[in-house]
């Protein structure tokens, strides 16, 4: 499959991140604003943190746009709300319900270490 899709490996990365990046502000904008079903009322203020990194930073790395910083912000993010909000409920991932904060958090650490790549705002900027 490597020789099949390795020649695409570009174009899957760059859907991949936007794709995250899109999920991700999904999150947010269901902590910040009346979407997706979040709840509205009597919000602590970790969670409104939570909110404006996950939109923000799902925006930024959907767009490509500052996509390292964004990334990694948004890894160390998820990997706070790891130890804060799913450790305490259990040891393993799909008992703690951490599986997804775990997949955001190492796929945004590679964002940031491998950069936005094609189809991202920093390529276009780069270029000029």
């Amino acid at each position: 499959m490597e020789k099949l899709l390795g020649r695409f490996a570009p174009q899957i990365f760059a859907v991949t991140r936007i794709l995250a990046g899109v999920l991700f502000a999904c999150h947010g904008a269901q902590k910040l604003l009346p979407v997706f079903g979040g709840p509205m009322a009597n919000k602590p203020p970790l969670m409104w943190a939570a909110g404006i990194i996950e939109l923000g930073a799902g925006v930024l790395i959907a767009l490509g746009l500052f996509a390292s910083l964004a990334a990694f912000v948004a890894s160390g993010q998820m990997a706070a709300a790891y130890f804060i909000s799913h450790l305490k409920q259990g040891f393993w991932p799909i008992q703690n319900h951490g599986d997804l904060a775990i997949m955001f958090c190492f796929f945004f650490l590679f964002v940031a270490a491998h950069g936005p790549g094609t189809w991202s705002l920093d390529g276009l900027r780069k270029k000029r």
